[in-house]
């Protein structure tokens, strides 16, 4: 039911609709209020904060549709994976303040607020600093590839609170907050950066922004493992997007390799043409497994980092071998945009360096799977 409800409402926004938006470098809002207004963003929402009380299974079913369609749901994917950190370890309060706001569109939570130009993926050394004021915290710094910020309400913001060098452990005094980002919109700049695809993506400036200490998230200084509950998620969701991703460039292979005929036979005839396809559709059928395994595994609250990370990998890899095997179907034609392989070429890619680089998957499976020497 799932499939069929979000396949249903793809259609009402055909790849003519992802095209222009991409091509015009816009934020694809029209797309994003139908699914609120019915309840997609919302799945793993508890019932009652407003949302479906739904599983990580069918959170993975929207996800996976909406780019199987062609479309990107990485426009809004963040809102389903961030509020996971309010539900986990937020206090009732905020979780009755924030989440129906959230589950009904009424607020925005889609900026996450990690990565830094100088620390890149060794959070540990992010320099965000928040200090701590009486009632408020004060927040100066940087992030970067802060997607969606021009269209968030709310920002879940990781920033240091103990300096780096006064910790015992690295992971310790960083904290995880709530920012309002319409109330301190006076405090915070926002830059677009320039990029091949998710047009959303921009630097965020904090100059004196104020977080009031309410909108602490658990205790000062746990923001760190806060944070690393939810990559579970994200790590499935994202997975869930790559198996979509590779499902479309096999479906619309098989149907161009049908139909395009040469040397009056169909392309779809010839074993160069059609081993590669029958190749990357095995390749995404078993990644597809790890992901469904994942899924089971989270909805059980059992821990599940490794098929996640596992699951992120292998759908990553097994769908960019799938939009190569798709552009050396469509031959030259693979490179028209009125096509639209070349602009899922470009999403697909995204998802073998972000929001975890594939060499960093590589180890964590063999340093904490495999007993191997930590490598880095």
């Amino acid at each position: 039911m799932i499939r069929k409800s979000v396949k249903s409402l793809c259609e009402r926004f055909p790849e003519t609709y992802w095209q222009e938006t991409d091509e015009r470098e816009e934020y694809p809002t029209s797309f994003v209020q139908a699914l609120t207004d019915e309840g997609w963003l919302s799945v793993l929402i508890p019932e009652q904060y407003g949302g479906a009380g739904l599983g990580m299974t069918e959170a993975s079913i929207v996800l996976e549709e909406i780019n199987r369609s062609g479309g990107n749901a990485g426009a809004c994917h963040a809102q389903m994976y961030t509020m996971g950190a309010i539900l986990r370890h937020g206090s009732e309060e905020q979780k009755q303040r924030f989440l129906p706001k959230i589950a009904s569109g009424e607020a925005r939570l889609q900026a996450f607020g990690i990565t830094e130009p100088t620390a890149g993926s060794d959070t540990t050394s992010i320099e965000t600093f928040a200090q701590k004021e009486g009632e408020k915290y004060i927040v100066n710094g940087q992030k970067i590839w802060t997607s969606r910020a021009e269209h968030s309400d709310l920002m879940l913001l990781l920033a240091r609170t103990t300096p780096k060098e006064t910790v015992t452990k690295k992971t310790d005094g960083l904290s995880l907050f709530i920012l309002d980002m319409k109330e301190q919109r006076d405090k915070i700049t926002i830059r677009p950066i320039d990029t091949m695809i998710n047009h959303a993506t921009t630097e965020v400036f904090f100059e004196n922004a104020e977080i009031p200490v309410e909108n602490l998230i658990g205790e000062e200084g746990k923001g760190f493992k806060y944070v690393l509950s939810g990559m579970n998620a994200e790590r499935i969701l994202i997975a869930s997007e790559s198996v979509g991703d590779g499902l479309y460039f096999i479906d619309r292979s098989v149907q161009y390799a049908n139909e395009r005929v040469v040397f009056n036979r169909p392309i779809g005839k010839n074993q160069g043409v059609q081993f590669p396809i029958a190749k990357a559709f095995m390749e995404i059928e078993a990644a597809k497994l790890m992901r469904d395994r994942a899924a089971e595994l989270f909805d059980e609250g059992v821990n599940c980092g490794a098929e996640a990370n596992m699951a992120k990998y292998l759908t990553s890899e097994a769908t960019w071998n799938a939009g190569n095997a798709a552009m050396d179907t469509y031959g030259g034609y693979g490179f028209a945009k009125e096509y639209n392989i070349e602009r899922k070429f470009r999403e697909a890619r995204l998802f073998k360096v972000a929001p975890i680089a594939n060499n960093l998957v590589l180890s964590f499976v063999g340093q904490h799977v495999l007993g191997l020497p930590r490598s880095y």
